[in-house]
């Protein structure tokens, strides 16, 4: 059993803290899901390849992990604070469907993007419309603790009934005015209180409504998490994981509403990832056209060079899109699968005195993987320490830039084997999630057909004195990691 510590930003107190699970060896581990109103963007994508490899982490670290996340197919006001028009209905309108069709579409559409990503599915995807009858006791328990009051119709929880509210926002309610950080609703005691039940009396065209004790009427976007979550994991989680836009509000909420019905600490840490960024602003679907998945694969892109691209930020710093930063990741992605399927072939052509066997093909490479990879501690001296410093770079607080490096580092250095490297590269790729072990011959043949085009139009290039291109060709191959030397008998590549 491995011993190194992992260490995590908690939002809650705003500090690096060793991971201590509530269970040993055991993780309960909640992510916010998506709201299913219309296709989820690369932002959003983003936030759920980092919750996926904080999972695939926790699993390098022998710890068991129970995932769940929502999906909120429920109506979901454009404002976090209980103000604005309904999304799913907006989006309804727009495209001349329900709102059932709505949610149902875009639920299939967003778990056929996460499949694209390689991101692993949570063993339960729990969705809102499901479970109506755990959010309405949820209320009852907090009207029945005094912590939540009832006005024309309306659910509210009582925020001056619970001192701590906004801990983890750190938010000075003393300095607060009335209608500050929301719309003004007069039947709220005081300006944080927020909705925990809204009846059809206030809002008069919403299309999903249920019986409640209170009137018909559905759920706050709030009540949710925190009805699934304990269901499915209990009245302690260790680990809940969002966006930084959902502190100040949604998970402010959350803590409140929990925490009141339960009467103790609910989550121990409390994980957020920074925004993808734009044109100096956040990547949003409010702010107009979005950047889908599929965008991207329209302009050529694998879905894995964009995961490779995120794997190149951490997640607690916004990482700024761009085309041209895609392309060096679709780029340096490249480069590494060659260098995988090289290995192949060497390993191969160790086993059998020569090259790919022309019967077999490539069929030979499961067993060359399964063969180097039998024991997860077989690296060799240099495969170990390459993993140890990996590990330590995931352990501290999932720096996933430092663990790429680690990966770089090994397939570069001369002094191991090629089994040591494939089988460390393919124990790193455990938590990377770029498809490693699937790398084939004719991927490493493909790129070094391009290798070989793109060095015969550089001495094109240098004989028609067209040194800017020479120059430019010169700095995309180093950017797939190779060094072009010039020499009187031709150039020659040389991997970095």
């Amino acid at each position: 059993m491995h011993t190194e510590t992992l260490q995590l930003h908690n939002s809650d107190g705003r500090k690096l803290q060793d991971f201590i699970p509530i269970e040993p060896r055991k993780v309960r581990l909640y992510c916010c899901g998506p709201t299913v109103y219309d296709y989820a963007h690369i932002g959003n994508l983003r936030a759920y390849t980092h919750w996926d490899i904080l999972r695939r982490t926790l699993t390098l670290f022998d710890y068991q992990v129970k995932h769940v996340m929502n999906i909120t197919d429920v109506g979901h006001l454009s404002d976090n604070a209980d103000s604005g028009e309904d999304k799913m209905l907006e989006s309804a309108r727009r495209q001349e469907m329900s709102v059932w069709e709505i949610a149902d579409f875009y639920t299939k559409a967003f778990f056929k993007d996460i499949e694209r990503m390689n991101i692993l599915l949570p063993h339960i995807a729990c969705r809102a419309t499901e479970h109506i009858p755990e959010m309405i006791e949820l209320v009852q328990r907090l009207i029945e603790r005094k912590l939540a009051y009832v006005e024309s119709g309306n659910v509210y929880f009582d925020t001056a009934k619970y001192p701590e509210y906004g801990r983890m926002a750190l938010i000075g309610k003393q300095n607060l005015q009335h209608g500050s950080r929301v719309d003004i609703d007069e039947n709220k005691h005081n300006p944080l209180d927020f909705v925990l039940w809204f009846t059809k009396g206030k809002f008069e065209h919403q299309a999903m409504l249920w019986d409640s004790p209170w009137g018909r009427g559905y759920p706050g976007w709030h009540l949710e998490c925190s009805a699934m979550s304990t269901k499915y994991l209990g009245e302690r989680i260790d680990i809940h994981t969002g966006g930084v836009d959902h502190i100040q509000v949604h998970h402010t909420n959350e803590i409140a509403q929990s925490e009141g019905v339960l009467g103790h600490r609910w989550v121990n840490y409390w994980i957020h990832n920074e925004f993808l960024i734009m044109k100096n602003q956040k990547l949003s679907k409010s702010e107009g056209e979005i950047i889908t998945l599929q965008s991207l694969c329209d302009m050529g892109f694998h879905p894995l060079d964009y995961r490779y691209f995120i794997l190149g930020g951490h997640y607690r710093t916004q990482l700024i899109y761009s085309q041209e930063s895609l392309e060096n990741a679709r780029m340096a992605r490249k480069s590494l699968n060659h260098r995988v399927g090289s290995l192949k072939e060497d390993i191969e052509a160790r086993k059998t005195g020569g090259g790919v066997n022309s019967e077999t093909g490539d069929s030979n490479f499961a067993n060359t993987v399964n063969a180097v990879t039998g024991s997860k501690d077989d690296f060799g001296h240099s495969g170990t320490a390459r993993i140890k410093s990996f590990r330590a770079a995931l352990g501290e607080d999932m720096n996933t830039p430092r663990a790429l490096a680690e990966l770089w580092l090994l397939l570069k250095d001369r002094n191991t084997s090629p089994e040591q490297k494939l089988s460390t590269v393919l124990e790193m790729d455990k938590v990377f999630g770029l498809d490693l072990a699937n790398i084939s011959v004719e991927n490493s043949e493909k790129l070094n057909g391009e290798l070989n085009e793109l060095l015969d139009r550089r001495q094109r290039a240098r004989k028609a004195g067209d040194w800017t291109t020479a120059d430019q060709i010169r700095d995309t191959l180093l950017k797939l990691g190779w060094k072009v030397s010039d020499r009187p008998s031709g150039p020659k590549l040389e991997k970095l």
